[in-house]
């Protein structure tokens, strides 16, 4: 086996996201709910689930998977492979510190928000449509169809709504996620008797997950407030959306959805981790053949 760090493929994080993504939009299109639920109502997760599976049926828990599969194929492509280059990139002479880790998940993280985006309208736009009434709502047949729509109908200002916040929160995401993840695999290597292995990708990525879901949850209900707002409606900045909830729903409103979006980004975060993991050590194991093949070659 070579002991050279190897480089792996740019796409393979969007990859492994798109595969979390299959897995978890259920739980993606409940927090999204529970988000736009104005007021002081107070409807747990799998209520809502059941609601949704009750009056719109249970496929409807999967409306709008294929812009999620959009957003992650943009969006996670990006982060994770700026990134992952930008950490080679560091990591070439010396190990990289936690604040230079945070930078390098800053920047990934600002790039994917901002190509993202257009995919994200599209995904809360989606499922959100459930519980719109029938006049409002917008019977999206797929991602394509509504970003086409969207372009014809408000223009292609509308698909970069909420890039602020989005940003933001893909910053926050990304730095939380990605950064904690790399903590809590090398506390958990050099602190315990874990190898790396199943069981270190899962309880490193299990707390990634809970850090993320914190960190991002004001920045995400916030987000998703301004995205499924209509064309109609009152245009207001984040600070202004801010100062609105918590003037008229308090300091809850900003952790609305909180259990959906961990149990969510829970397993998408096990998920999407351990896939990548896997799709690098697949890719090493065909270097590594191919490296032996011209070697023998060479021989």
């Amino acid at each position: 086996m070579t002991t050279v760090k190897q480089s792996h493929p740019f796409y393979f994080g969007g990859a492994a996201s798109c595969v979390a993504a299959v897995f978890v939009h259920p739980f993606d299109l409940t927090k999204v709910r529970l988000q736009n639920t104005k007021g002081s109502a107070k409807l747990g997760m799998f209520s809502t689930m059941v609601k949704i599976a009750q009056n719109e049926g249970f496929f409807k828990l999967y409306a709008g998977l294929s812009a999620s599969i959009l957003r992650q194929a943009t969006y996670s492509t990006v982060r994770f492979g700026v990134y992952e280059k930008l950490k080679e990139m560091i990591s070439k002479n010396k190990k990289a510190n936690v604040g230079e880790l945070l930078i390098c998940s800053s920047i990934a993280g600002a790039l994917g928000g901002a190509f993202g985006n257009p995919g994200d309208v599209i995904n809360v736009r989606m499922q959100n449509d459930g519980q719109l009434p029938p006049q409002q709502r917008r019977n999206y047949k797929h991602a394509l169809d509504g970003i086409i729509r969207i372009s014809k109908e408000e223009g292609y200002s509308a698909l970069f709504r909420g890039i602020g916040p989005n940003v933001n929160r893909a910053i926050l995401m990304t730095s939380s996620q990605c950064v904690s993840y790399d903590v809590f695999k090398a506390i958990l290597l050099n602190y315990t008797l874990m190898k790396d292995g199943l069981t270190l990708h899962f309880t490193s990525s299990v707390l990634a997950g809970l850090v993320a879901t914190t960190v991002c949850s004001p920045v995400d209900v916030i987000k998703t407030r301004i995205m499924s707002a209509s064309t109609n409606d009152h245009k207001m900045p984040s600070t202004a959306v801010m100062k609105q909830m918590f003037k008229a729903e308090g300091i809850s409103s900003f952790f609305k959805g909180w259990t959906p979006a961990f149990i969510r980004l829970g397993p998408q975060t096990i998920i999407t981790f351990v896939v990548l993991e896997q799709f690098k050590s697949w890719h090493s194991v065909l270097l590594d053949r191919q490296q032996q093949k011209l070697s023998t070659v060479k021989l």
